[in-house]
């Protein structure tokens, strides 16, 4: 890879987990008009959050760049962070347990309620996510690269080109994105 920048990574990152976001609300929708519930596909969306827009990119976050906006901005930079972006990522996996919880009351008896919990865990989901990207693209990334030093910078760069590396060889972001292009094919 060499000379990355983390941020522009990120970024990038974000725009799969809004394409993410659609899928989702369409395959809610798809409940609402009456079609069946694809368990398989929503068990899917749950692996997908867990494991590329949780461990994978919040993993980059909360390891490596929100460790350094504490430590080096203060008052500000800690608050931003923890009582802003790691709240809404523990906010995050809250609805992916609710909806793992309502994928697993569907399959034991198909209720109109378990549906609604799926909807309901799902679209809250997409809408948190909507909020914390446009937030983090908009303020807290530009925050960062603004307000870091330049030698903090290009630390989070190259442990952040590590993490690549590391996932690159387990075979997360192609694993991943082509379970998105898959649901995407399938709901958009």
């Amino acid at each position: 890879m060499g000379n990355i920048n983390s941020i522009e990574i990120m970024v990038a990152e974000h725009d799969n987990i809004l394409r993410f976001n659609n899928v989702v609300r369409r395959a809610c929708l798809g409940i609402l008009e009456g079609k069946d519930v694809c368990a398989e596909d929503f068990r899917s969306m749950v692996e997908f959050v867990r494991n590329y827009a949780d461990k994978y990119h919040h993993g980059k976050e909360e390891q490596i760049l929100f460790k350094e906006m504490t430590a080096h901005l203060g008052q500000i930079g800690t608050n931003l962070i923890t009582h802003g972006m790691l709240v809404e990522h523990d906010l995050a996996r809250l609805y992916i347990s609710e909806l793992e919880t309502a994928l697993d009351r569907y399959h034991l008896n198909f209720s109109v309620d378990a549906r609604l919990d799926i909807i309901a865990a799902a679209v809250g989901y997409t809408k948190l996510l909507k909020r914390h990207i446009d937030k983090e693209n908009s303020v807290v990334y530009p925050y960062a690269e603004k307000r870091l030093p330049e030698e903090v910078l290009e630390s989070i760069n190259a442990r952040a080109e590590t993490f690549e590396i590391q996932a690159e060889k387990r075979g997360t972001q192609k694993k991943y994105l082509d379970v998105l292009a898959m649901l995407e094919s399938k709901y958009l």
